[in-house]
């Protein structure tokens, strides 16, 4: 791609940095690439299509398959459709505001982080490599979108269930489930031997939210947990970075907070082990894809 330079590659990546730095936490792939638009438009050759996909307007591509070298480079995390900047990335953008120099920078990175795979293939830049990586990355998005819904707008009580199901699979035992109704800040009691002898008593508060538990949250929570209590927190919305100190702060009570991509990563670690019955709640299939080299 002899159109796409070194200086243009930079420009292109660091639009992308400066729209996540007014997002500390971090901002959806689809909506970094809407406001790229905006912030650095589209040459004409970034605004035409690939001779083989006709449909597939290069732009997006471009910016997708730009920043895998700051990827690598420790700069720019992408997780599940999320893309933010490390502590290394913002000061890349600071030190380095020269679009070439900020390109060769993170390839120097690149090629540092590559030099440890031997069996790393060569950098390649077609047109059927660009498309190709981009399009995997947007399939992963795609699936961890399908499977966020799902979790999100799941009865609660079938998410309830799911708990349960995934704390059995993890070896503990499960003694208590609350029935639907008021249930006092407690929705599972579970222990580490079938009879609760052994061990600290473990109670689980399961929330199915779009927003994130504040600090107030915690604080309940913390109210119906004894001394010798552990208790285990499970948020779809997440947790507010008050509620997450909050928890890491005690020090004679002990709390772990779970929220919707830990408690999917669990899911999947223990899936063989969950029971047949329970999978239903969330079924998953692994689909395999030729990974392009990036």
């Amino acid at each position: 791609m002899a159109e796409i330079t070194k200086k243009r590659n930079g420009e292109l990546v660091r639009g992308v940095f400066e729209i996540l730095l007014e997002h500390p936490e971090g901002l959806a792939a689809k909506d970094v690439l809407a406001r790229m638009a905006r912030q650095v438009p589209p040459t004409e050759f970034e605004n035409s299509t690939y001779s083989k996909h006709p449909t597939v307007r290069r732009y997006e591509k471009i910016i997708r398959f730009a920043t895998i070298g700051p990827v690598k480079a420790g700069w720019l995390v992408k997780d599940r459709g999320d893309w933010s900047l490390t502590k290394e990335g913002r000061r890349a953008l600071r030190e380095h505001p020269d679009p070439e120099g900020f390109t060769e920078e993170a390839g120097r990175l690149y090629r540092k982080w590559a030099q440890d795979r031997p069996d790393f293939p060569t950098e390649d830049e077609s047109d059927d490599t660009v498309v190709e990586s981009a399009s995997l990355e947007e399939a992963e998005e795609s699936a961890w979108s399908d499977i966020e819904s799902h979790l999100a707008e799941m009865d609660p009580y079938d998410l309830q269930d799911l708990v349960a199901a995934l704390l059995r699979a993890m070896g503990y035992h499960v003694a208590w489930i609350a029935p639907p109704g008021p249930d006092k800040g407690i929705d599972i009691i579970a222990h580490s031997d079938p009879l609760g002898i052994d061990g600290p008593r473990i109670k689980v508060q399961v929330k199915r939210l779009t927003a994130r538990v504040p600090v107030d949250g915690i604080r309940a929570f913390l109210a119906v947990l004894a001394p010798t209590d552990v208790g285990l927190f499970v948020s779809t919305g997440g947790f507010t970075k008050d509620a997450q100190l909050e928890a890491r702060s005690q020090e004679t009570r002990r709390i772990m907070l779970v929220d919707l991509r830990r408690l999917f990563d669990l899911w999947v670690e223990h899936y063989g082990r969950v029971a047949e019955q329970q999978r239903r709640l969330l079924p998953l299939r692994p689909v395999y894809f030729l990974e392009p080299a990036d």
